[in-house]
């Protein structure tokens, strides 16, 4: 199978979206585009999909589309249903509507010709049940009572409506009807938005053993690096091709540009020398030979362009926080939910803590997190913030009170007692600059009003972050832009999020929903994961202990480990006073004996020396302890 696109080029009325594609694909290979928001990535999909869209481009080679071994293409939208009320049998039937549009000619056939018999009629039959059988009539149900299955669905969700399912089972339901179709090429775009990690997971593993070519439009990193042999990216509406996964990709193209940066300049170089000889000589007789040769020289070089610089721009914090009491929250049998209870949750956090929450979509992450924020009541038990905390609250449902508002008015209004410059400064971190101030809420995008939400947010300075799936509008520049402002954040962090690779950047403690209960570990996501995979039989069969004492021992060390953390920090913070006061007295007795009096004075300073000396023997004995303490720590 092949598939090639040559100097292709899609315009939308005077805009070009992208100049100039080469795109192809072969049998089998797992294909990521990749690139900013508003780059075109989807733009892409849509092209490969639907040929009609593409002209022209502006390069050298002539404009063509192969296709060979191509009868069928699938194309997964980000998911988007027609009519919500249908059931989920309805909508995996469309796929076979040519099968059933001949059920039901069959059916018409068979009651005329109970009342009439013609040639015309028996031949009619006879080559409608030919192509019912050729098309597969006689085992289409059974494929797809096997694929529901295989799904993870039931025979009793063959007859829910699609708007009774969650997000991450209509993807699987659009994901499922796809693959029914058995197309050549699996175009896919943000498939694993609205799954929970299981979900992602199952998919991954999928993806991986699928026996026919697939593209991949995604921001998430893990998923992408664990399924693709190749990477398109699309940067300054130009489309370059790297092989590998992800990781393979942004290797390369770091050396690729380091590369072309270090030619570039020494060709430049080299130009400028060429080019001072034919200034100097040119109009000099005995050497205006040698200067044309020079010129010629430059003539004929092949010219390397400077390269692009990477398209990095991205958006950091600045904001100062007030440091809060050594334990931030202490949950204690809490139990969250609206009419029932959902889960019940027992955790501390301490300063300094970034705890994941993690795990299947509608169990109580979010509705943790609301409670956490006081949006809703609490149905039993209780939680407790610390000494000197103020927390603040991100919502992913990301809702502003007017969206007829510009940036700028939507955040003078929340501070108005910042200056105009002030302002557009902050705004600026967030990359809201220029014209993009007085743009409307309702005409930013997802990624955008995040950034404006948590700009909001930091101006806040609260030491206590509560983030649900803040990443979800974000490309990969966008997360890796919050990956480092969190890193950095002093304060503590309770988030929700499904993006793996967001999770083990970030997070030292995670806290999993699952429908048997809540787990809290006190470590990062590889070491949770490794846990996990260690413990495979506890975690099936003994899941509330494992919990209970897990939380039980993890609370006393965590406390214990903090307690003597703060003990050892002041203990340093002692020592480096006292070795402060040491160096002033050295200081003092240098000064008393390069004193006129004291010079000839020999006992005297004898006397100084000794005492320097021992003073320099007690900064040498402090400093080690100091070390001993920052290496404990």
């Amino acid at each position: 199978m092949n598939y090639k696109i040559t100097n292709g080029m899609v315009t939308y009325g005077a805009n070009t979206i992208l100049e100039e594609i080469n795109f192809e694909i072969n049998d089998k290979e797992k294909i990521a585009i990749v690139g900013r928001n508003g780059s075109g990535k989807t733009t892409l999909l849509k092209a490969i999909n639907d040929n009609s869209m593409l002209e022209e481009g502006i390069g050298e080679n002539k404009f063509s589309i192969y296709k060979e071994g191509v009868s069928k293409i699938g194309y997964l939208k980000q998911i988007d249903f027609e009519d919500e009320t249908k059931t989920m049998l309805q909508e995996i039937l469309k796929v076979y509507k040519e099968i059933t549009d001949l059920e039901d000619k069959i059916k018409n056939l068979e009651n005329k010709m109970q009342e009439e018999s013609s040639d015309k009629l028996i031949k009619s039959y006879t080559e409608s049940l030919e192509k019912y059988e050729f098309l597969g009539g006689y085992t289409y149900k059974k494929e797809i009572d096997t694929a529901i299955k295989s799904f993870g669905f039931s025979n009793e969700d063959k007859d829910k409506k699609i708007s009774q399912f969650s997000g991450g089972q209509k993807t699987k339901i659009a994901f499922l009807k796809l693959l029914l179709s058995k197309p050549d090429i699996l175009l896919l775009d943000e498939p694993t938005n609205h799954l929970d990690i299981t979900a992602i997971e199952w998919l991954e593993k999928y993806l991986k053993n699928y026996k026919k070519s697939v593209v991949i439009v995604s921001h998430d990193r893990m998923f992408l690096n664990r399924i693709v042999d190749k990477v398109y990216e699309i940067e300054y509406g130009t489309i370059t091709r790297y092989k590998g996964n992800y990781e393979d990709f942004e290797r390369q193209k770091r050396a690729n540009y380091e590369k072309q940066l270090k030619d570039y300049e020494y060709q430049q170089k080299e130009i400028k020398r060429l080019q001072s000889i034919v200034d100097r000589f040119k109009y000099k007789p005995t050497k205006a030979k040698m200067a044309l040769s020079k010129l010629k020289q430059i003539e004929r070089m092949v010219k390397i362009e400077e390269p692009n610089k990477y398209d990095l721009k991205t958006f950091h914090n600045n904001f100062d926080i007030k440091k809060s009491g050594e334990i931030v929250l202490k949950v204690k049998e809490l139990e969250i939910g609206y009419e029932k209870v959902l889960q019940k949750i027992n955790f501390e956090l301490y300063r300094g803590d970034k705890l994941a929450v993690i795990g299947e979509n509608g169990i109580g992450k979010s509705t943790l997190l609301k409670t956490l924020a006081g949006k809703i009541e609490s149905l039993g038990g209780s939680f407790e913030l610390g000494h000197n905390v103020f927390l603040n609250y991100f919502d992913q449902q990301l809702e502003f009170e007017n969206e007829e508002n510009t940036v700028f008015e939507e955040f003078s209004k929340k501070f108005p007692e910042l200056t105009t410059t002030k302002l557009r400064t902050i705004l600026g971190t967030f990359l809201f600059s220029g014209e993009d101030v007085d743009k409307k809420i309702k005409m930013l995008s997802g990624g955008e009003k995040a950034r404006l939400k948590l700009c909001e947010i930091f101006k806040t300075e609260p030491n206590l972050l509560l983030l649900d799936e803040p990443t979800n509008h974000m490309d990969i520049i966008g997360k890796e832009s919050l990956e480092n402002i969190l890193k950095e954040y002093e304060g503590s962090l309770i988030f929700v999020s499904h993006d793996r690779y967001f999770v083990s950047k970030i997070a030292n403690k995670i806290l999993e929903f699952t429908k048997e209960g809540v787990r809290f570990f006190d470590g990062n996501y590889k070491e949770y994961q490794e846990y996990k995979e260690n413990n495979k039989e506890q975690f099936e069969t003994n899941k509330d202990v494992d919990i209970k004492q897990r939380q039980e021992k993890s609370s006393k060390n965590q406390y214990l480990l903090n307690k003597e953390k703060t003990k050892r920090k002041n203990k340093m913070i002692k020592l480096e006073k006292e070795i402060e006061s040491l160096e002033d007295e050295i200081t003092k007795l240098k000064s008393e004996m390069q004193k006129q009096e004291n010079a000839t004075d020999y006992i005297k300073l004898n006397e100084f020396q000794e005492q320097i000396n021992k003073l320099n023997d007690d900064i040498e004995r402090k400093m080690q302890e100091w070390e001993e303490l920052n290496n404990l720590i």
